[in-house]
């Protein structure tokens, strides 16, 4: 039985959570950074989505171009590091070893971010429909 939560971010730069079990979750395994998804395999008739990464279990950062489930990796950039030293400024030339995972949504990874590229004719948050009912009645 696999588990998923879903990071969804919008267009509009909100973001939604939503918790996703087997089988609706089967159908994001083996999927790479950058896959496309079609919403109905995850209860969203009519979305697109795209794959833009996650963490495992252990919180390790999903990283494209990693091809094994969790690497020791030297990095200057990117996933996973920021760059800053001890006072807070960055430093250039600055490497790190960092533990990342593979870019492939396996069993071990529990939350997945993915991105809007399609909107259907339903809402993504469950408050978004209260909210404009609310301003109806305002007015």
């Amino acid at each position: 039985m696999v588990e998923f939560k879903l990071v969804i971010g919008t267009k509009e730069g909100k973001c939604y959570q939503k918790d996703i079990k087997s089988p609706e979750a089967d159908n994001l395994l083996k999927l790479r950074i950058g896959s496309k998804v079609f919403g109905d395999s995850l209860g969203y008739p009519e979305y697109e989505f795209e794959v833009t990464g996650g963490s495992d279990k252990c919180g390790f950062p999903m990283r494209k171009g990693i091809q094994s489930a969790r690497k020791k990796i030297m990095t200057g950039k990117g996933v996973g590091f920021s760059g800053k030293n001890r006072d807070g400024g960055k430093q250039l030339g600055l490497l790190k070893k960092r533990t990342v995972c593979g870019e492939m949504v396996t069993k071990i990874i529990t939350q997945v971010n993915l991105k809007v590229l399609k909107e259907g004719p339903q809402k993504l948050g469950g408050e978004a429909p209260a909210e404009e009912k609310k301003e109806e009645k305002a007015e």
